[in-house]
């Protein structure tokens, strides 16, 4: 039963807890929350159980989700994240709560990490606090949710039991539960109010010009197969034509494994097993299926990947244009009347090509940020339209308030403008706003695709990436290492920045940066040019500069290039 006094029941969250004991590691909440090997994460989950139900209470009672999973990890790993009420990760003050509470040794320990939060934020313990939990496929989520629920129950919260689901399908019944009722209301509240929205909202769009070919679609053994299934039967093959692949969901070991977006973009190869057909379109999700990476093959039978800076431009290029098309203003908070911004958001690794075509051809602003979906997503929320994709497939389109009003309210002053005002107000349905979403991304890119009739290789077309090459290096201290200016650039150590700009000036269209990783001892180095020959050799001599010079430790890699 739910708490109704003030007072916190210290001995009832102790004795829950030493069911939940704790291993000997160091546990840290990061962009992905808690992610490791399953068999490491019993209190952990039982700990997130009482995190999200003080996160509950901090917003008077609002839902806090909570989703099981480790998205592109292999099978034998698990995790959790906390998703605020409006479907936003959650927020970086709390991420350092989240650490403090795994991390507690002792049940003293413990109670007093509780007890921090509960005074620091000053939380009223008689508010009632919900949660609601979703989960993929992983085998050891049943004994995880268990644990979970130990928690919630410790704190006296009460529990909504999602069930199987997509990351972004908790995502959207995390603000749909939020916003019932008022005038920003999401949606129906239940994952059949998802697929509702999705379908409906696709079909507007593409209405007389479905995709006449077929698309394959890789579900990385994971929670998408499922969720695509069902997809495809509220939709209709008459408008979506799906051969889903990979679909052999409860099937051991074959979670993630040869397959999904997170090989095929790391691999630049399809999934194993997959034949691919030239011309034909293909696309793969992660295990959580929250990122999407288009593939396909070339008429010289080159394997072409479209990852999510070709994406985002696809996104942008065609809002944009509905934009100029329907002619519309948005009116401000000061009644003031004005252009509607869209803008694209980037970090350092997107391919210059893809920042050049955005800013000169497509004539859209271009906004870059440090590393990080939160660092993306909150920037996209200054623009009317921001598109945010991260290369490996993770991104959404956000739209303002004001702008949605405005899509809603104008008219069109001909059949042209009234039918471009008509699809963006669709795309605001078709669109999860609330995260990166990869049956909702797939919908929108095979919408963007039949209303062009382009193919795969129209796409391409926009422009060619550049060579490009990562590495990393090990570093005695990467906290010597400071980025600056959304990681492009070094403020410390002193001299280094200067040495990666004399060498970067030697290579036509040469790029490169070096920032330090969040969790290791290494500096990551990104490196391209005009020709794979020489992006290899930027990035070589790049990295021996930082392990010759730098405080680089263990053995030197043969390829690092040594300048003196």
């Amino acid at each position: 039963m739910p708490i109704a006094s003030n007072q916190m029941d210290s001995a009832k969250i102790i004795a829950a807890s030493h069911k939940h004991p704790r291993p000997n590691t160091v546990f840290t909440y990061g962009t992905a929350g808690f992610r490791m090997h399953a068999n490491k994460l019993d209190s952990v989950m039982f700990r997130v159980g009482l995190l999200a139900v003080l996160r509950s209470k901090f917003h008077h009672g609002r839902v806090i989700g909570v989703m099981v999973t480790a998205s592109h990890n292999p099978e034998e790993d698990n995790g959790v994240k906390l998703v605020e009420p409006l479907g936003e990760m959650l927020v970086q003050d709390w991420e350092v709560y989240a650490t403090q509470l795994a991390n507690a040794a002792t049940d003293d320990d413990l109670i007093s990490a509780v007890n921090a939060i509960v005074t620091s934020q000053s939380l009223s313990m008689s508010t009632l606090a919900r949660v609601i939990i979703g989960h993929d496929t992983r085998p050891s989520c049943p004994v995880l949710l268990a644990s979970l629920q130990d928690g919630v129950d410790a704190l006296g919260g009460e529990l909504i039991q999602a069930g199987l689901k997509t990351t972004p399908q908790l995502h959207y019944l995390t603000r749909c539960l939020n916003t019932a009722g008022t005038p920003d209301a999401y949606g129906e509240p239940t994952e059949e109010g998802y697929f509702a929205k999705l379908s409906e909202a696709y079909k507007r769009i593409v209405d007389k010009n479905a995709p006449k070919t077929q698309v394959t679609v890789d579900a990385a053994n994971g929670v998408g197969a499922p969720m695509m299934k069902k997809l495809i039967d509220v939709i209709g093959t008459q408008h979506l034509n799906v051969n889903l692949v990979n679909d052999a969901v409860y099937v051991p070991g074959t979670l993630n494994h040869d397959c999904g977006a997170d090989y095929v973009k790391v691999g630049q190869k399809p999934p194993v097993g997959l034949d691919l057909k030239v011309g034909e379109r293909y696309c793969s999700l992660d295990g959580d299926a929250d990122r999407i990476v288009y593939y396909y093959k070339s008429q010289d039978d080159i394997f072409r990947l479209l990852d999510g800076d070709k994406i985002a431009t696809l996104a942008a290029g065609f809002i944009m244009d509905l934009v100029r098309k329907s002619s519309v203003k948005v009116t401000r908070s000061d009644s003031s009347v004005s252009e509607v911004h869209v803008g694209l958001v980037q970090t350092a690794y997107a391919n210059g090509s893809s920042t050049t075509y955005v800013k000169n051809t497509l004539n859209v602003p271009v906004v870059f940020t440090p590393t990080g979906v939160k660092y993306l997503h909150h920037e996209a929320e200054h623009f009317d339209v921001g598109v945010y994709f991260e290369a490996n497939g993770h991104g959404t389109v956000l739209f303002s308030r004001e702008a949605i009003r405005a899509f809603k309210s104008s008219k069109g002053s001909t059949t042209e403008a009234q039918d471009a005002l008509d699809t963006l107000v669709a795309l605001t349905d078709l669109i999860n706003q609330t995260v990166g979403d990869a049956l909702s991304d797939m919908l929108m890119v095979e919408a963007i695709l039949a209303c062009k009739n382009w193919s795969p290789s129209d796409w391409d077309a926009g422009y060619t990436d550049l060579p490009s090459r990562q590495e990393k290096v090990k570093v005695s201290n990467r906290l010597a290492f400071v980025a600056i200016n959304a990681d492009t650039e070094l403020e410390k150590p002193d001299g280094l920045q200067a040495k990666i700009n004399e060498q970067v000036a030697k290579f036509p269209s040469g790029r490169s940066f070096v920032r330090p990783s969040g969790t290791e001892d290494v500096v990551r180095v990104y490196a391209e040019a005009d020709t794979q020959v020489n992006c290899d050799l930027l990035a070589n001599t790049i990295c021996g500069i930082v392990f010759d010079e730098f405080g680089g430790v263990g053995q030197r890699p043969e390829k690092f290039v040594k300048l003196h």
